[in-house]
């Protein structure tokens, strides 16, 4: 019996504003889309020097989406990019607390975690 490849479970849209480029993520950052989601954004970075991802959409965040989250973010700060997170769910925001990424990320400071 042949087994048919899930349906990608996340949406990635680009928006480019003059000061940024402004990513909205839709579905789930989960395990088997990690891959699509860093090559769409790690492709960005020469682009800009801030790249705001908008989580607002966002449903769930497993271990894989959150280690590519992490990846990222080292990505663009060794490329001198700045990473901002907005619009955190409650979920979100207590998965990176639990992981003790929450400081991490807040380095961006606190508008990283505010409506865009």
């Amino acid at each position: 019996m042949a087994t048919q490849a899930p349906p990608i479970s996340l949406t990635v849209e680009i928006e480019r504003k003059p000061d940024c480029i402004l990513v909205h993520l839709r579905g789930r950052v989960v395990s088997g889309v990690c891959s699509f989601l860093y090559n769409k954004i790690h492709a960005l970075i020469p682009d800009t020097k801030l790249i705001v991802l908008d989580l607002t959409h966002v449903e769930c965040v497993d271990s894989m989406g959150l280690g590519t989250l992490v990846r990222l973010y080292v990505g663009c700060k060794s490329a001198g990019v700045k990473l901002q997170l907005v619009n955190l769910g409650p979920r979100v925001k207590e998965l990176l607390g639990l992981t003790n990424l929450l400081g991490v990320f807040a380095e961006m400071g606190e508008k990283g975690f505010t409506h865009f």
